[in-house]
């Protein structure tokens, strides 16, 4: 499967990554709580799309009752009790390794909630890859689609973190259909090595990793300023060469603190919408947050998709 989204233009991204998931059989995914009108909506929304084909988990009654209330038909789709969200958690993790599901969806519990259950280390889902997010960023004034990582799970990576956070995102770049060997900004304030910025020095051993082969499948430049990772006139007035420079597409954030202000920025002042995925499991889980709107909640339910997808035609034991 190979879905052309590098050239989108504004304010169809989305629709496109949403249509090329509706191209390819359902996915069988485990929702886990969705216990109030947003999440369950979202998992609605996407399996009448065809994007996915969802097992419920959570308290049975609520779930039946809050679609009752908002007018939403859950009859076709199989609803596996569980008394609280914690609980819930568990069994959509055990699901997963029963082999019901190729991914997993956040609900109405807290993302810690879901997230101790797939990184526990008895039970888990954990991979020897470390667990990242990342948000896959609609910009209407920006030609490509922006991948921001890691915003919302590893506070302040390590480079040996730094090196999982890039390589997972390169894989969902080439994996879930966007295109091949993406551009890849690691970001600080500067785009100079220097002692006194900590992270211009992982930008600058990162990419030495790259030259070596630790980290592949993109291309990587950095440290670099915001500006002059996606501006090309920026770049060009600082006079740095490189592929990367003026046109980044996957942007590597120094910490959790910088990314998440980075995305809600690019949310609130650009207008941009943001899909949420974790990587690093053995499965893709559905990250979405009560703001979101149902256009990004269908978007990261078909951007999981199409990499689960694409993972499943490689390794169709990926979910054992």
């Amino acid at each position: 499967m190979s879905v052309d989204t590098t050239k989108m233009q504004s304010g169809t991204k989305y629709d496109r990554l949403i249509a090329a998931a509706k191209a390819v059989p359902p996915t069988p995914t485990i929702v886990v709580h969705p216990c109030d009108e947003t999440s369950l909506r979202g998992a609605v929304d996407s399996a009448s799309a065809g994007i996915i084909r969802p097992i419920l988990v959570g308290p049975e009654g609520k779930i039946r009752d809050t679609a009752s209330k908002h007018g939403l038909d859950v009859s076709g789709y199989e609803v596996v009790d569980a008394a609280h969200s914690d609980e819930s958690a568990a069994k959509g993790v055990e699901l997963i390794h029963a082999a019901k599901g190729e991914m997993l969806m956040k609900g109405s519990l807290h993302t810690d909630e879901l997230m101790r259950a797939v990184t526990a280390k008895t039970g888990g889902l954990r991979s020897d890859r470390r667990i990242s997010h990342v948000f896959v960023m609609d910009v209407p004034a920006y030609a490509e689609t922006i991948f921001v990582t890691d915003a919302a799970i590893n506070i302040f990576p390590d480079l040996d973190a730094k090196r999982d956070i890039i390589q997972n995102a390169i894989d969902l770049y080439n994996q879930a259909g966007f295109g091949k060997s993406p551009r890849v900004a690691i970001l600080s304030a500067v785009e100079t090595v220097t002692s006194k910025i900590p992270s211009t020095i992982e930008a600058a051993a990162l990419c030495k990793m790259a030259d070596r082969g630790q980290i592949t499948g993109g291309v990587l430049d950095g440290p670099l300023a915001f500006d002059n990772a996606i501006d090309p006139e920026a770049a060009r007035i600082k006079g740095i060469k490189s592929e990367v420079a003026g046109r980044g597409q996957i942007l590597v954030v120094p910490d959790l603190e910088s990314g998440n202000m980075l995305a809600k920025n690019l949310a609130y002042f650009a207008k941009a919408d943001g899909a949420g995925i974790v990587l690093g499991a053995r499965v893709p889980v559905v990250l979405t947050s009560r703001a979101d709107s149902a256009r990004s909640r269908m978007a990261s339910c078909a951007v999981a998709a199409l990499y689960a997808h694409a993972r499943q035609q490689k390794s169709p034991t990926v979910a054992a």
